[in-house]
């Protein structure tokens, strides 16, 4: 549910995408970090430049042909809303909670098996599928030193869920577990699902057997956190947090920098890098790598053909960047006029020519979107219908709909995060072809990131652009359950279909793989027909530019950690 801001379509930075919706009005989000959300998990391998592949074993330490240890990495961000894990649900924030703290499994690159052993070693599945059963691995502690126990965790998924933390995503990752929607509820503070056998093991109990269970707990909203730590310091816990990851927050300077050193304390082979960067304070992207101030960056329009020359000299650090499993999209509240009205929703979809803008205004290198599941996605379905550009159709239906008359008809207000300057060449031209096609003229507001999030959350939009949806795991769920079914805190447009609950509550439980896709598939057809949203732009293969001193950076069409294995061969 990542969500990113990537910015103006001209120039990508690499800033996290989002549990998670991600941010985008930039055709060039190849290289946003989930999820949507966050984001968090990948499907595909990752791609790494082959001038930047390592063959050398990733647990060597040091020496002339292995990784080194040592050195500062440098990259461009924005300011995090948060860094309190249990309250993440954009990938700027996602992008960095992932390095400094962790779970009980995590997402790997294996597109076959994307799930591995984090501060678990290992988990069984009992009870026909309702248990679940975790082995801490032996002697794990913090960055402090202290341990780290079944009941650390028992109490950080508690805590997630307790109203007076204010998460907006603990009932959709965590709501699973047996007593954890009572907690929500604030009928309690213990969830009766989750066990602490012994110190090293924690039984979790499911309200039903569940084919993604696990992918949920690689979100933050499942990482651990040191009681002590948060209960100490209050709400200023973050300032200094204990962490379980790769790294430890060493620096958080608002609109200037993060730095974040490396965690002597982590459980296994420790990162090679000092120190990793964010700068917060923003600049042109590609000007403040060709002078050496950040280490990467996408490459935007203004920039693609030059660097694509042979004779330039950043051709040889440029990289092929595999496409995100998101979706970027306009979001319609269905709770307030005039998007309560379905034919009114289908004319604004269907005055929309994508192709055209993906042609003419970013040569082709966005990919329209007529569904929600992104092409190579578990789940993606060729035989979904979209609402395709068609200007006659769409006059009729704004002539059915209750808002066919203008002057009756409601201000409409079209929300996109930003501070100032240009609201997004997307949203721009959007909102010029509905001027063009329907007549209808609409107002761009913008407000800054974290109010935008947060008014989001709260259902106060009436409509939004600017965002994109980002896979936090490689299953379907993570787009038609999290995002339309009604009762889903995720689903901020307050759409609402019985038959699309009945498809996805079905397909929660679903043992055969074929029929709970097919539920997805059943899904999504009648969200898109019923034009929930106005889906726009899906990934695409992109461009990136890596110093050479760096190496073993990998791209993946999903958020992980990665800045554990990167080094610097300078």
């Amino acid at each position: 549910m990542q969500r990113t801001i990537i910015g103006m379509a001209l120039g990508l930075v690499f800033v996290a995408a989002i549990a998670c919706s991600g941010g985008s009005d930039s055709p060039n989000g190849a290289a946003a970090q989930p999820t949507s959300t966050p984001p968090a998990a990948r499907a595909t391998q990752p791609a790494i430049a082959p001038e930047l592949q390592s063959t050398q074993d990733p647990s060597a330490s040091s020496g002339d042909t292995g990784p080194k240890q040592g050195g500062v990495f440098n990259t461009l961000w924005s300011d995090p809303p948060t860094l309190d894990p249990h309250l993440v649900t954009d990938g700027t924030s996602y992008g960095i909670v992932i390095e400094v703290f962790s779970g009980l499994v995590k997402l790997g690159a294996n597109p076959s098996n994307p799930f591995e052993p984090d501060l678990a070693e290992s988990w069984s599945v009992l009870e026909d599928g309702t248990v679940y059963e975790f082995k801490l691995r032996n002697g794990i502690v913090f960055s402090n030193g202290d341990p780290v126990t079944a009941q650390d965790f028992k109490w950080s998924f508690e805590r997630a869920a307790n109203p007076d933390t204010a998460s907006t995503v603990a009932e959709e990752f965590l709501g699973d577990i047996v007593g954890i929607q009572d907690i929500v509820d604030g009928k309690t503070t213990i969830a009766k699902g989750i066990e602490v056998v012994d110190e090293r093991t924690l039984r979790l109990t499911i309200d039903a057997p569940k084919a993604y269970f696990i992918a949920k707990l690689t979100y933050p909203t499942a990482f651990v956190l040191n009681r002590n730590n948060v209960e100490s310091l209050g709400r200023n816990w973050v300032d200094e947090p204990v962490s379980t990851g790769p790294f430890t927050l060493k620096e958080y300077r608002i609109g200037q920098r993060i730095r974040l050193a490396r965690n002597d304390a982590y459980w296994g082979r420790s990162a090679y890098l000092d120190e990793v960067v964010f700068n917060l304070a923003g600049g042109v992207a590609m000007a403040m790598y060709e002078n050496d101030e950040i280490d990467v960056t996408g490459v935007g329009l203004a920039d693609l053909e030059r660097v694509q020359d042979p004779t330039e000299e950043l051709n040889k650090d440029l990289v092929e960047v595999p496409p995100n499993f998101a979706v970027s999209y306009v979001g319609f509240n269905i709770n307030k006029a005039p998007f309560d009205d379905s034919a009114f929703r289908q004319a604004l979809n269907h005055a929309v020519d994508k192709q055209l803008i993906a042609d003419q205004v970013f040569s082709n290198l966005v990919k329209p979107a007529y569904g929600i599941i992104p092409p190579g996605f578990p789940g993606f379905s060729s035989e979904i219908k979209g609402l395709e550009f068609d200007p006659e159709l769409a006059k009729d239906l704004l002539a059915q709909s209750a808002y066919a008359d203008p002057s009756s008809r409601p201000r409409i207000v079209l929300t996109v995060p930003g501070t100032g300057g240009s609201p997004g060449l997307t949203t721009e031209v959007v909102a010029d072809m509905w001027r063009q096609n329907l007549g209808i003229d609409i107002e761009i507001q913008q407000v800054e990131w974290a109010t935008y999030i947060q008014d989001l959350h709260r259902g106060r939009l009436q409509a939004w652009s600017g965002l994109s949806w980002q896979a936090d795991y490689p299953d379907p769920q993570t787009f038609i359950d999290v995002l339309f079914r009604s009762s889903s805190a995720i689903n901020y447009g307050g759409y609402a279909n019985s038959k699309v609950d009945e498809y996805v509550v079905s397909a929660q439980t679903e043992q055969d793989a074929t029929k709970r896709v097919q539920y997805y598939n059943d899904a999504e057809q009648i969200v898109v027909s019923e034009a929930a949203w106005l889906p726009l732009w899906w990934g695409v293969d992109s461009k990136a530019l890596v110093k050479p001193w760096v190496q073993d950076y990998a791209f993946s069409s999903l958020t992980i950690a990665k800045f554990r294995d990167v080094w610097l061969d300078k």
